[in-house]
């Protein structure tokens, strides 16, 4: 199965990816547990560009993005896969889609449409969006904001909006979590809404 885990930065989907990749693994499942953007080592540079660089143009920002991914999926994701692996992903193309699709204005499917042709149309088989007051995902999200960060409170409250506007529109794959719940309780309730996929 295809999972990913989505939400602004602080959510506590970082630690929720980690822990389901951990819980498969422990079953005796292969894990292709990745993150976005990077996981390759094109990808990589190009999340250096995208977190650690100037400002860019939105649609510079977005092709950025789908490029890391078209490469995360024909290298790792798609291989895996094939192979009968799970693959759990921290962030994917939702991550694009409330991003730059809509907090940025781009479009949502104009954005859907970019990152669908990079990525050959492969979609997750199910998405965990974690949700977090934006002041408490910043207060959990330490002392070095990446550039997309720091853009402060109001995009990352466009950003929240936007996510939350996904699972309205995709409510057949996106699931909505509590972030403000325990870790161990947010993992065994994804773990529990998995058994029929697994």
């Amino acid at each position: 199965m295809f999972v990913t885990f989505e939400g602004v930065d602080g959510s506590g989907k970082t630690t929720q990816a980690r822990l389901l990749a951990e819980q498969l693994r422990a079953e005796g499942r292969e894990v292709a547990h990745l993150r976005e953007p990077g996981g390759t080592a094109i990808g990589e540079r190009i999340r250096e560009l995208l977190l650690d660089g100037s400002a860019m143009a939105p649609w510079a920002e977005a092709g950025l993005f789908a490029a890391a991914r078209a490469q995360l999926v024909d290298e790792l994701i798609r291989p895996a896969l094939a192979r009968g692996a799970d693959v759990v992903c921290d962030r994917y193309i939702d991550s694009s889609l409330a991003y730059q699709g809509l907090a940025r204005g781009l479009g949502l499917e104009r954005v859907l449409e970019l990152n669908l042709l990079a990525t050959g149309g492969l979609l997750p088989d199910r998405t965990f969006l974690i949700v977090l007051a934006v002041d408490e995902a910043a207060a959990r999200r330490g002392e070095h904001p990446d550039r997309i960060e720091r853009e402060g409170r109001a995009f990352l409250e466009e950003v929240d909006r936007a996510y939350r506007e996904l699972a309205r529109l995709f409510p057949e794959r996106v699931v909505v979590v509590d972030g403000a719940q325990k870790p161990e309780d947010i993992s065994r309730a994804i773990r529990g809404q998995l058994r029929d996929l697994s």
